[in-house]
């Protein structure tokens, strides 16, 4: 008998639905017609003991007692699912072979993996299960799956790399959180310290960025244009340059370039008026813009946060219901934008489905020039799962929510457009010498919409006339233009993904910041939208308008810890060690061992300072008890598996090389 192990009961029925009938539904489980079963997690069906398991007398909370590192992890099962645990075990004794079919994810893969190991499955048993990467849930596609399987040997350092991250996590924050939290309250403050990996330098990011707001102070600064023209005809249509500062004009400058003295600038006004000028150099080039890549969940959150201003949570329970419930796209917590090559010859029933489910793209499908494969589709690029796109099937998305019909759209759009030439445009550059003083003029024009004209925007065009290197025209007046310098914007959900997913801009420490890819991120793609919401839940921010802004609690907790806490340098660095563990480029131990000291230098670091550290708090008590944040370590509910800061540590026997 074959024992298909699905991540969750949705999962399992379209697994199920897949093979052949007649099905038979028993307590936890369907039995296919070749005898063949299908079963489920519902979420993680096993969790980290407390650490009063390990011993008694961590049940208080005390410094001598830190930091608490098992020397062997144990995991016990969730209460509320100990009963589908138990019929996973019966049937994975009973199983001749067994099937892994968790998400396509790092999270999806430890999930079923723990259960499996956790049920004493051992030797070629073992090596034999099979894994079953599903990323669409139309049964055709489920098909497509269960015909690919492979080893899931292949797949162990992908699931090391998630062991790595809940066992560091947990290590981290219940530790840190601890250790802080004592000191606090000696300082007189009532209440949990909460301090995580990720949720800490990301609230760091908020409350930085909020202090140096409310420290700016706007200077004015001065710009001088030239308007010219070619032949100084009255009804001839003037352009501007810009004048760029020589060397000389840096004392009366600030750091970026900018001018501070207006004397200086009306000097430059003067000078230029009503005198001849010189093309010193002029470029006419062709340009193309290639469309952009299909979405992956931050693409598609920050997206969705620019148009409808929804937050990362609505964009991910909205795009999770449009996989599961409706099928209408593909696996939403993907971190990848790219397609198989194979998957090409889908592209007619795609979008089909989406000219029969969405009646106003319908003539954007019928534009679309299906021959075309572009950058998208790239194997290479594409392991476990593959970008956010539409699914064949039929549905019309008139009985959806607005949200969901806003999303599904969204990444209907950003597919299409794969099949669209490039947007094409004139890019005109002149370098003007007038009286010694340097301007350069820029004008952009569109030649062709390509892709763009499924993205109806206004295009600001510019103007500037053919002109020709050595040529002679007229400046006929230079004006002085006032400007104030302008405070970074306060964070709204769209730039804070941003922040999370390009963390390298934030990293303060120059060698790290070299070797930090762009895709180097703050979180996954599953977990972001769930660190935003825990810390507003633990009101550490608050929403100010479209803004989102650190609170008093969150903006002094930022200012009591030690920056090395705060900054997410560490943080990037973690993520960027698990991602070389699941490249098989990094071992479990060379991760956590060293992790392990330092998190013991942090402490002793912190009992060394005392107190004093942690004085600015405001007194009274935090919005959560001891309580609360031992459940959130130690309670999964399937809904929010993948969007809690802490995910619980799983655990490995022979099969894990550490």
């Amino acid at each position: 008998m074959k024992l298909y192990i699905a991540e969750k009961p949705s999962l399992g029925r379209a697994v199920a639905d897949a093979l052949p009938k007649p099905h038979r539904k028993a307590d936890g489980c369907i039995y296919a017609g070749n005898g063949d079963v299908v079963s489920w997690c519902i979420g993680h069906l096993l969790t980290q003991v407390d650490p009063e398991a390990y011993d008694p007398s961590f049940k208080q909370w005390k410094f001598e007692h830190l930091p608490i590192i098992p020397e062997k992890w144990k995991l016990k099962s969730v209460a509320q699912t100990s009963k589908q645990l138990s019929i996973l075990k019966k049937l994975i004794k009973q199983a001749d072979r067994l099937v892994h079919v968790g998400d396509p994810d790092r999270e999806g893969q430890l999930l079923v993996d723990e259960v499996i190991h956790f049920s004493g499955v051992k030797g070629n048993k073992l090596k034999q299960v099979q894994r079953c990467l599903i990323s669409d849930l139309t049964v055709n596609a489920v098909k497509r799956s269960i015909g690919q399987l492979r080893s899931n040997q292949d797949f162990i350092p992908l699931s090391t790399s998630a062991l790595a991250r809940t066992r560091a996590d947990w290590l981290y924050g219940l530790n840190l959180t601890r250790a802080y939290t004592l000191l606090a309250q000696k300082s007189g403050y009532q209440g949990v310290i909460s301090v995580g990996r990720v949720q800490t330098p990301l609230l760091g990011l908020v409350a930085r960025r909020d202090k140096e707001i409310n420290a700016f102070v706007s200077k004015p600064f001065y710009e001088v244009l030239a308007h010219c023209k070619v032949n100084n005809n009255a009804n001839e249509m003037p352009f501007t340059a810009k004048w760029q500062p020589s060397e000389a004009c840096e004392p009366y400058q600030d750091e970026e370039g900018r001018v501070l003295v207006k004397a200086l600038a009306e000097n430059v006004a003067n000078r230029i008026t009503n005198q001849p000028a010189t093309v010193k150099s002029f470029t006419n080039k062709n340009k193309k813009q290639i469309a952009p890549l299909p979405y992956n969940l931050s693409g598609l959150q920050i997206d969705a946060a620019k148009r409808f201003g929804y937050s990362a949570q609505q964009v991910l329970d909205a795009a999770q219901a449009l996989y599961e419930r409706h099928k209408l796209i593909t696996y939403p917590r993907s971190d990848s934008r790219y397609l198989p090559r194979n998957h090409h010859q889908q592209a007619k029933y795609v979008t089909q489905a989406i000219a029969n489910n969405e009646p106003m793209m319908k003539q954007a499908v019928q534009d679309a020039n299906l021959s075309i494969r572009g950058r998208a589709w790239n194997d290479s690029k594409v392991d476990a799962h593959h970008a956010i796109i539409p699914t064949d099937t039929n549905k019309s998305t008139s009985s959806l929510d607005l949200v969901s019909k806003n999303i599904y759209q969204l990444i209907a759009r950003q597919y299409l457009c794969q099949f669209y030439d490039d947007y094409c445009y004139a890019e005109c550059i002149a370098e003007i010498e007038i009286n010694k003083g340097l301007f350069i003029s820029k004008a952009k024009s569109k030649q062709s919409d390509g892709w763009k004209i499924l993205f109806p925007q206004k295009e600001t065009e510019s103007f500037l006339p053919p002109l020709k290197k050595g040529q002679v025209i007229h400046c006929e007046r230079g004006e002085v233009v006032d400007k104030n310098t302008q405070p970074p914007a306060h964070f709204t959900d769209a730039t804070l993904l941003a922040a999370m997913s390009n963390i390298a801009r934030f990293v303060q420490d120059p060698e790290l910041k070299k070797v930090l890819k762009e895709t180097d991120g703050l979180g996954t793609e599953a977990t972001r939208a769930g660190i935003i919401e825990l810390l507003f839940k633990r009101q550490f921010l608050q929403r100010v308008g479209k803004t989102i802004q650190a609170t008093e609690v969150g903006s002094k907790l930022i200012e009591s810890l030690p920056d090395s806490l705060t900054l997410p340098d560490m943080t990037a660095l973690w993520e960027m060690q698990l991602n070389a563990i699941s490249q098989k480029e990094q071992s479990y131990q060379g991760f956590v061992a060293p992790l392990q000291e330092r998190l013991r230098g942090i402490i002793n670091k912190a009992i060394e300072d005392g107190p004093q550290a942690l004085v600015n708090l405001p007194a009274g008590k935090s919005p959560f008890k001891k309580s609360s944040f031992k459940k959130s370590y130690s309670k999964k509910g399937t809904a929010s598996k993948k969007a809690s800061t802490y995910k619980k540590a799983g655990t490995y026997k022979k099969s894990v090389k550490k």
